[in-house]
């Protein structure tokens, strides 16, 4: 294994069908509190940190709660969720298991530290994955490249020697801007924009293609 190598996943959309809980709770929040709901807040929302999406429920959708307790009311409910087991994407676990046989794994996530930890202990890959970063800790939601800088840096590899598995635009974005190869995995409840989906060099369909095409990025 080269400490010179890295591989970064995203968490929700890439590991988990996680996307739709998100905005059903979101949406159930905005009804229950007073709010109203638009036709871009579902997209807006795609990689904002807590901080980011707790401000944008209340001042942009109009919920009636102080910023802090609107995202602890969600977070709360997709807690509830977590309990009963993270919602794995086919061939998740395999996917990370592989990849940390060829080089440290990290997370960089919009989600919440309290839903990663959910994901890992849920996924006996707590031992597997060297670091998992919130946005909120890196201090900037994507399409801000802070959480996969950071991510790098736990796991100690330089952001240009890092591969990153993303699905959303805001997190393609991210990543291409972190200046790390991008696989993307698109999401196909939400898709990308085909114009920063095109800036991907690699593409994956499915978590089992993951293995060769990190062979492919680094052949032996």
């Amino acid at each position: 294994m080269s400490s010179r190598r890295g591989v970064i996943f995203d968490l929700d959309g890439v590991l988990v069908d996680s996307e739709q809980w998100w905005d059903e709770i979101r949406r159930g929040v905005v009804a229950e509190y007073g709010g109203r709901w638009t036709d871009q807040a579902t997209t807006a929302m795609l990689g904002m940190s807590t901080p980011e999406w707790a401000r944008y429920l209340v001042d942009t959708l109009g919920v009636r709660l102080a910023p802090e307790r609107a995202a602890g009311t969600v977070i709360d409910r997709m807690a509830d969720r977590y309990a009963a087991g993270p919602p794995l994407l086919p061939h998740a676990v395999e996917a990370v298991r592989e990849a940390a046989r060829r080089a440290p794994v990290a997370i960089a996530t919009s989600s919440p530290p309290r839903i990663s930890d959910a994901f890992l202990s849920g996924t006996a890959l707590t031992g597997t994955v060297r670091a998992a970063v919130s946005s909120e800790q890196a201090g900037a939601g994507k399409p801000d490249p802070a959480v996969y800088l950071v991510a790098a840096t736990r796991i100690d590899v330089p952001a240009a020697d890092c591969v990153a598995i993303e699905d959303s635009s805001n997190g393609l974005r991210a990543a291409l801007a972190a200046g790390m190869t991008v696989v993307a995995a698109p999401n196909p409840h939400f898709p990308p924009d085909p114009d920063v989906l095109a800036r991907a060099p690699y593409r994956i369909d499915s978590l089992t293609e993951l293995a060769p095409t990190l062979e492919r990025i680094w052949p032996a």
